[in-house]
């Protein structure tokens, strides 16, 4: 099974299959892989120690980051994610760790969360989606339901304040306008962090 693999200068973390959400544009609908990546459906969840013998395989030295990202949301392994971070910034403390999350893991944990990834974790990257909560519902579609959006935002806003970059995204047009693009950029701003437009992938 995939643990880690190749998109273009960065290497990425394959650790649950999980997610609290279904998006409607989620990639994984699209086929069992991205970017050539080779088959991210697990047969089951990596231990700790597999995960840290597959970073192992990689020199890091040809690589601009470690992203923790790949067919589910990488904080429903938080112990994992979080020592497996710590473990490549005692290998080698330069090396820059993100994480593409949704934004939910206090949430799913039931607990505030963002100040376990300080020393370890780099930059975040949350998904934001739009500037509007009835529709990240219906978009997203997420198992907490109308506490989801408030919760992202609040999750946001904390790690903005402790940790080097926090960064939220959306998916460009036709998805979302350039309108609300610009709204979604005014709710990160406000939030302490930077807006991103990924590019739509159909």
């Amino acid at each position: 099974m995939t643990i880690t693999y190749q998109v273009k200068d960065a290497v990425y973390v394959n650790l649950p299959n999980r997610c609290p959400c279904n998006c409607t544009f989620c990639l994984r609908q699209n086929g069992s892989g991205v970017f050539g990546s080779g088959p991210l459906w697990l047969e089951r969840e990596p231990t700790l120690e597999e995960t840290v013998d597959s970073l192992g395989q990689w020199d890091f030295t040809r690589f601009r980051e470690v992203v923790f990202c790949g067919y589910g949301e990488p904080t429903e392994r938080l112990d994992v994610l979080l020592a497996a971070a710590a473990h490549l910034k005692e290998q080698d403390p330069t090396l820059r760790v993100r994480v593409n999350t949704n934004g939910l893991s206090d949430l799913i944990h039931g607990k505030p969360t963002a100040p376990l990834f300080v020393g370890k974790v780099d930059c975040l990257s949350i998904s934001l989606n739009t500037d509007d909560p009835a529709e990240y519902l219906s978009v997203c579609r997420p198992k907490f339901g109308a506490a989801a959006y408030p919760a992202m935002l609040k999750f946001t806003q904390e790690a903005a304040a402790l940790l080097p970059s926090v960064v939220m995204t959306v998916v460009g047009e036709p998805v979302t306008s350039l309108e609300k693009q610009e709204r979604c950029r005014a709710i990160a701003e406000g939030l302490g962090a930077r807006l991103r437009v990924r590019p739509y992938e159909a």
